[in-house]
């Protein structure tokens, strides 16, 4: 009698998926910390809420990488974006200053093949390694048919802690506040649908170890400026950019003027801006411009706060101040 159909047949590995995961087992445990418990069976991830905590309050983050994979499966190079994925999510809990716990990955694919999951999970594992969070699980999809076989889309979520006096929301930021930037490593992970609009498929090539620059994650010296010194307000320089990431966090009748000649704009976005031929607002509502994130401190803390971060090599810049301002908008000058 003729055997029927198997979940093989239908384009569904899971022997080959299994492998896969049994294979990253080791890449996974470098990154436990502190209150990850592993426990065999466990259909969830599991942590452990440890420390000296008087009220903890759980802050959460879900985001994926966008149209970046597309450059990255041009070049065939997969090991930057699981970085991305996890710095996506770390810095977003990082502006209320939460220090992240543990982080779950979602990868849907056309085909499951080891060796490019491989390199994603390589970079998801390293990310979660410079952001001190534990990957604690994880989901690999495949499915045939709503994605082609070499394609796949990366999800990520995390959970951080934060004391609850210790939430920072920019309700405290005041006037004569200083704005310091920090630096990008690049175009982190944004704004790719319009970088690839105006860029074309030679250039995409020719600029693809640029545009391949991992996000820069900001977790481990941002909290050891927040264990010394007053930060009124953080701000994750992404979708939207200056005029609506920095704007999230301005209380009422306050206004960031920005000094836009206060650091050096990166050459691939001066390269976009020139082949787009787009215009400048549109940059700084799309782009990054080399300004990954901002910390709003009082004037008396600038100089202790740019040395914690440069003894952390994020280079950084003052790029403006807070005045009173009932638009609150971001100004440049």
């Amino acid at each position: 009698m003729k055997s029927g159909l198997t979940y093989k047949d239908s384009g569904v590995d899971i022997d080959q998926a299994n492998r896969f995961v049994d294979g990253i087992g080791a890449m996974v445990k470098s990154t436990m910390v502190k209150g990850a418990l592993a426990r065999k069976g466990s259909f969830g991830g599991l942590f452990e809420l440890t420390g000296q905590f008087k009220k903890p309050v759980l802050v959460s983050s879900t985001d994926g990488v966008g149209t970046k994979l597309l450059v990255a499966m041009s070049a065939n190079k997969h090991d930057t974006v699981g970085i991305d994925l996890v710095a996506m999510n770390v810095n977003d809990v990082l502006c209320v200053g939460a220090k992240p716990l543990f982080f779950l990955d979602y990868i849907a694919c056309g085909k499951v093949k080891p060796e490019v999951l491989h390199e994603v999970i390589k970079g998801v594992t390293q990310g979660c390694r410079q952001a001190g969070c534990a990957l604690i699980g994880g989901e690999t999809a495949e499915m045939p048919g709503l994605y082609k076989e070499d394609e796949y889309d990366l999800a990520g979520f995390t959970v951080g802690v934060v004391e609850k006096k210790n939430i920072i929301d920019g309700s405290k930021i005041r006037s004569g506040d200083v704005v310091i930037g920090l630096a990008s490593s690049g175009l982190h992970s944004n704004g790719y649908s319009l970088a690839r609009k105006a860029l074309s498929s030679e250039d995409q090539n020719k600029f693809a170890k640029v545009l391949l620059v991992p996000t820069k994650i900001y977790v481990k010296p941002v909290l050891a400026v927040l264990a010394k010194h007053t930060i009124h307000g953080i701000a994750h320089i992404t979708g939207g950019a200056f005029y609506e990431k920095m704007t999230k966090i301005l209380p009422k009748n306050k206004c960031f003027q920005i000094k836009r000649n206060s650091w050096l704009v990166p050459e691939i976005f001066q390269e976009i801006q020139k082949k787009g031929k787009i215009t400048d607002s549109e940059m700084f509502r799309t782009f990054n411009m080399g300004i990954g994130m901002i910390l709003v401190t009082p004037a008396k803390n600038v100089v202790k706060v740019q040395s914690i971060l440069q003894k952390h090599s994020v280079k950084n810049f003052v790029i403006g101040e807070v005045v009173k301002d009932s638009t609150q908008k971001v100004k440049f000058i």
